[in-house]
């Protein structure tokens, strides 16, 4: 099978990236390694390239209308240049993918999908679209880049290749503006590190020209590269779901505690909102939490005890760089979710204890 190149693939051969097959995208997992980039990121400033992401457009006199009903959070609520995150569900309330929404213009949304759910999300946007006659879904995808500058002094990077004041532009709000000469791009305040930080979407053929102007932007900072295995440990310590390992097509918004993403009173009834509503009055029986683990790292899929019965499974953990624990993620009968509830993870035959903890396990000082 022949792997996807994103437009930055010849700069991570040059830096030495060690490339993997990323759900069927060849990307770099680290540069210097994991724990290296990881403490970059939280200390100084790193360069993710997450151009596998998708990005679907939806135009239109019924756009919005279009876009209310396939996703739970309020799309209405948004001003021109603001993005939300939301959940996508199926007709039994699990979760198709979580998606940004961007809203570009009165009746214009930029959608930005999961790389692995490109084509499965295109599809169910399509195929569910609730105003077929008054909105249009079109899968740009390959005609974009996506870079993400993550980090304490991310603003200063950023500030340098463009024009606008980066001051005012706030969290979950963009810009639509040139990027180191490349007209077109639209840059967010947006992140997948817990840190601040932006993305910027910018036209495929600009990559050659945006790569070089961020890393001389960023090097008296000590910007480097980051791989996807940094991307991964950040994501985690700031409990920021993976589609596919903590949420996916059978867990709900209010199973992955997600709940604050749900708005039952928009205008627009969503695809599988009679199921959340239900679940809601009654309660989920499961729920997505925190934990920490004492002496062993738990991964995806190992067991969840308390008191030796299996009530749950693992679906992130990790030796977290920056808190020096190990913490995970994973769901567990709604009775066991409050913080101090002790559990235990089978890890290999072993059982470590494990404790429920408040999210997140990191916030940001700055």
């Amino acid at each position: 099978m022949t792997l996807e190149r994103t437009p930055f693939y010849e700069f991570h051969v040059a830096h030495g990236g060690k490339l993997i097959d990323f759900g069927g995208w060849e990307l770099p997992v680290q540069f210097e390694g994991i724990n290296k980039e990881h403490q970059l990121v939280r200390s100084a400033v790193g360069l993710f390239d997450v151009s596998h992401m998708g990005e679907i457009r939806c135009t239109g006199p019924e756009a919005l209308e279009a876009v209310q009903g396939l996703i739970t959070n309020d799309a209405g609520a948004l001003a021109i240049g603001q993005a939300l995150y939301t959940p996508m569900c199926n007709h039994k309330g699990g979760i198709v993918d979580d998606l940004l929404v961007y809203r570009v213009g009165e009746s214009e949304f930029f959608l930005v999908v999961n790389a692995a759910n490109i084509e499965k999300d295109f599809a169910w946007m399509v195929e569910n679209n609730p105003r077929p006659d008054g909105a249009n879904f079109v899968n740009e995808s390959p005609q974009w880049g996506q870079l993400a500058v993550q980090g304490r002094h991310a603003q200063a990077v950023v500030q340098a290749l463009v024009d606008v004041d980066l001051d005012t532009v706030a969290y979950y709000h963009f810009v639509v503006t040139t990027v180191a000469g490349v007209p077109g791009c639209l840059v967010s305040r947006t992140g997948y590190t817990a840190e601040d930080g932006f993305e910027i979407y910018l036209p495929a053929t600009g990559a050659q020209v945006i790569w070089p102007a961020v890393m001389a932007a960023g090097e008296s900072y000590g910007i480097a590269p980051i791989g996807l295995g940094a991307r991964d440990t950040l994501r985690l310590e700031g409990k920021l779901c993976l589609y596919g390992n903590d949420i996916n097509d059978d867990t709900t918004p209010l199973e992955a505690a997600l709940a604050w993403t749900v708005k039952l009173d928009k205008p627009v009834r969503f695809i599988g909102q009679d199921v959340i509503e239900a679940q809601k009055a009654e309660r989920p029986k499961r729920r997505l939490v925190c934990f920490t683990v004492a002496d062993r790292i738990a991964r995806p899929h190992m067991p969840i005890l308390r008191d030796g019965v299996v009530v749950g499974e693992v679906t992130s953990g990790t030796r977290s760089p920056t808190l020096g624990t190990n913490i995970a993620l994973g769901y567990v009968p709604t009775r066991f979710a409050r913080p101090g509830n002790e559990l235990q993870i089978d890890v290999r035959g072993r059982i470590a204890d494990a404790v429920v903890v408040k999210p997140p396990f990191f916030k940001r000082d700055y």
